[in-house]
């Protein structure tokens, strides 16, 4: 079953305990992004007290913590980290400070536990959304996993063992 709109959207509004994420691309190309990102690659970087205070994301993290549930990713990366990431980085740091885990799984000098595993949402521990990506990260599609779950699971434990929290990660990092 594919996933879009409202149905999309109620997976965030409605998830009970957690909502976990693993991502795998160095890239992720969203056009709503595209501005932002040459304003990013031309110098431009977010005032972190007012983007703190007025995005509508840091405000759903904080709902989402009032409400004692959770919200988390890894991202596997290599150095040198691609300028998508360094600008997925800039956002990343007030996400985690507004309650989001945040982990950094670096493979740039071992082997990636996770090699083959494609992008995924892991709602409540019983629900898998896989990500479908082109090769250059555009977004195909959203799609509800109808099986065994206990693979991802394994999946998320491994990633979250060996990854480091987000703000560990960048200390001494040029981001």
């Amino acid at each position: 079953m594919l996933l879009d709109g409202e149905a999309w959207a109620a997976k965030f509004r409605d998830f009970r305990r957690e909502a976990w994420r693993l991502e795998t691309l160095p890239e992720y190309r969203v056009p709503q992004e595209a501005d932002e990102i040459a304003a990013f690659l031309a110098g431009e970087r977010i005032d972190l007290h007012a983007y703190m205070e007025t995005d509508e994301y840091v405000a759903d993290l904080r709902r989402v913590r009032t409400e004692g549930k959770s919200k988390g990713r890894v991202h596997i990366v290599t150095r040198p980290l691609s300028d998508y990431l360094a600008y997925e980085f800039m956002y990343y740091l007030p996400h985690s400070r507004a309650g989001e885990d945040i982990r950094i799984l670096d493979v740039t000098d071992r082997e990636n536990p996770l090699d083959g595993v494609e992008d995924f949402w892991l709602f409540d521990t019983s629900e898998v959304v896989l990500m479908n990506y082109a090769p250059d990260g555009t977004q195909i599609s959203r799609e509800l996993f109808e099986g065994d779950v206990s693979p991802y699971l394994e999946y998320q434990r491994i990633a979250l063992a060996e990854s480091v929290p987000f703000e560990e990660y960048v200390k001494g990092l040029d981001v």
